[in-house]
């Protein structure tokens, strides 16, 4: 009997320093190292890649944002500020009354097939506006020159950039609206133009945010 309340006992012990030990390494030395690595090599991604302009955080280099005008009585939709570059579409799994700068709150694809009326009827509505809106005086946008990017949401819902062509599309409107120039404007969207990494993973694109902080300062003369 002894014998059995001892072996129980040293068990319950062994096991209780293994806990502590293993709540020691990977509760607090692992998280603390980790944090550290990233602090010390990589402070900027591991602070959420932070974009700062006139010394405040504005956005982040991953999350996409929204430019839209207040809503009027009576909309329940926004209307684009057209005087900004417009990101993608932002269907996804839910709105967030809260922060309405973003309009997702909870990441992730519309998961509706190629065939799926919703998806048809929201593409058609999205080229329609791309097209009417970008459309300026002596240069009007045919159907065909929408780019996928301009009418559809990414996987996550939340992506900050747009294509090269998106971004294109929309210099003449954008350059009307903020008198400007649009060689200048154009040339503003080569600047903020990232291309593959490591020159071949992905796609050339631009992130919305960063362009129209760069379109801000050069329409007020900055």
């Amino acid at each position: 009997m002894n014998n059995s309340v001892g072996n129980t006992a040293r068990l319950l012990w062994a096991g209780l320093r293994a806990l502590l030990v293993l709540t020691v390494v990977c509760g607090v030395l692992y998280p603390l190292a980790v944090t550290g690595v990233a602090q010390g090599v990589f402070p900027h991604q591991a602070n959420g890649s932070e974009i700062t302009a006139n010394g405040k955080v504005v956005g982040s280099e991953l999350i996409g944002q929204r430019y839209d005008l207040p809503l009027k009585k009576g909309q329940q939709t926004a209307a684009p500020d057209l005087k900004w570059f417009q990101p993608r579409p932002s269907n996804g799994l839910g709105t967030n009354s809260v922060n309405t700068q973003y309009k997702l709150i909870l990441s992730g694809a519309t998961n509706r097939s190629g065939d799926n009326k919703e998806l048809i009827s929201w593409v058609t509505a999205a080229k329609a506006a791309v097209v009417k809106d970008n459309s300026v005086p002596g240069h009007p946008v045919s159907p065909s020159d929408v780019p996928a990017d301009a009418v559809t949401s990414s996987g996550s819902g939340l992506d900050p950039a747009i294509s090269p062509a998106y971004a294109q599309l929309q210099v003449r409107r954008v350059a009307e609206r903020n008198h400007l120039a649009v060689a200048r404007v154009e040339k503003l969207v080569a600047q903020h133009t990232d291309g593959r990494i490591l020159g071949f993973v992905g796609e050339p694109r631009v992130n919305v945010l960063q362009l129209n902080i760069a379109l801000k300062q050069l329409a007020n003369g900055a």
